[in-house]
């Protein structure tokens, strides 16, 4: 990797490259900081894009201001094959960690994982540094789990609202990594039916319904190639899934999936995103102008930071899912009710309420009351291994319920 770093300023946001060139080795995009420090995934993909970062380092910004938490958005990618070997993948979160030393020492920017790469992944970069990573950093649940939560529990406050049920409802789902793969799992559990699902290599199409279980069985073992696998007379393009006569689309896959040019075929009355952006602006208004409930993807995704923090903080697996799939319920639903009587698109609400929120924490993190103060030195203990998580757990959840409004 070419280890020449440059900083500069785009668009308001602080973006810094890796490599130069017609094809940059790597990019951290920092939107927004609070205490001089930022976060947001590190993904490994192969057609890395800045401007992709740029719009989800915004997306970081927007999810915790929505949230109520304390940390600025940032967004970081390094371009290689994320399916390539333990070894390759070590040496590509090596270099980049070399490469961008002074930003990780610092805090300045702190990773999380991403596609194509996982917690233990950011955590021996981390240590590869010499830097002395504390006992319960980078060791929780990967957030997949998490967004699809949220992401689930958002599409349901949508049907509902639109006087539907999710139990018999068609699915299809773009994207069966992390996110979309649990996505179908939770749906099936609550009565859909999963008709779609596709991948890098992609997609499969039965109207009567795919076999969930077998699909995440298969993909543990063959990753993206379950599409050729699965049942080939199955077989449809990728980007068919997204025009499927279906109840509800998710959209987790990359970036602007959903464009001017397909727009106007979208069939899917209801579209929950689990990847970040994946429709335009120029998209979400031609849908919006159809009738068609776009939900934002800063909202519905979100779970998956919020889950994170809290399974950090030790909250369990299951009390965590169950907040927020009460609070993305409960905001849907404003969301949904506010939109609805303004004439608006449910993200030109939600967006200033992100923005409003980011600036409220980041005026209360420069003059922390005491309870904060307290709950940032039970934080800081647990990390360092000193506190045990039942304590903790027990200390952080009137924290959630009140940052979260519930």
């Amino acid at each position: 990797m070419n280890t020449k770093v440059e900083s500069r300023q785009r668009a308001g946001q602080r973006v810094i490259e890796v490599g130069g060139g017609q094809s940059p080795a790597a990019f951290i995009v920092i939107d927004s900081t609070i205490g001089g420090c930022s976060r947001g995934g590190l993904r490994i993909v192969p057609d890395l894009s800045e401007a992709e970062l740029c719009v989800a380092a915004r997306a970081m910004t927007l999810k915790y201001g929505l949230l109520g938490l304390p940390q600025g958005g940032a967004k970081a990618g390094i371009r290689g094959d994320a399916e390539a070997s333990p070894e390759e993948r070590h040496q590509l979160l090596s270099d980049f960690a070399a490469a961008v030393r002074p930003y990780l020492m610092q805090r300045i920017y702190q990773p999380d994982a991403d596609l194509g790469t996982r917690g233990e992944d950011v955590r021996s970069m981390m240590c590869s540094l010499g830097l002395a990573v504390k006992h319960r950093e980078w060791r929780g649940r990967d957030s997949g789990y998490y967004t699809a939560v949220s992401c689930v529990a958002a599409a349901q406050a949508a049907v509902e609202w639109r006087q539907g049920r999710l139990v018999g409802s068609k699915v299809a789902i773009e994207g069966f990594g992390s996110v979309g793969s649990v996505v179908a799992d939770l749906v099936s559990r609550r009565g859909a039916k999963v008709v779609a699902i596709s991948t890098s290599q992609g997609a499969l199409y039965d109207p009567e319904g795919l076999d969930v279980d077998r699909l995440r069985a298969m993909a543990r073992e063959m990753g993206s190639r379950i599409v050729g696998e699965y049942n080939p007379t199955l077989a449809l393009q990728r980007q068919d899934l997204l025009e499927l006569p279906v109840d509800v689309l998710f959209p987790c896959a990359r970036h602007y999936s959903l464009h001017q040019e397909n727009a106007s075929r979208i069939a899917a009355p209801i579209i929950c995103p689990g990847a970040n952006n994946p429709a335009t602006p120029e998209a979400e208004a031609t849908l919006f102008d159809r009738g068609h409930l776009f939900l934002p993807d800063f909202v519905c995704n979100s779970g998956g930071v919020l889950g994170g923090t809290m399974d950090f903080a030790g909250i369990s697996l299951g009390e965590a899912a169950s907040l927020i799939d009460e609070w993305m319920r409960r905001m849907m639903l404003d969301l949904l009710e506010q939109a609805e009587s303004r004439g608006l698109t449910v993200r030109s609400i939600a967006e200033p309420v992100a923005l409003e929120r980011h600036q409220m924490v980041r005026a209360a993190a420069e003059n922390p009351s005491l309870g904060s103060r307290l709950m940032n030195l039970a934080l800081e203990s647990h990390r360092r291994g000193w506190l045990p998580e039942s304590l903790v757990g027990a200390l952080s959840k009137p924290y959630f319920r009140r940052s979260l409004r519930l």
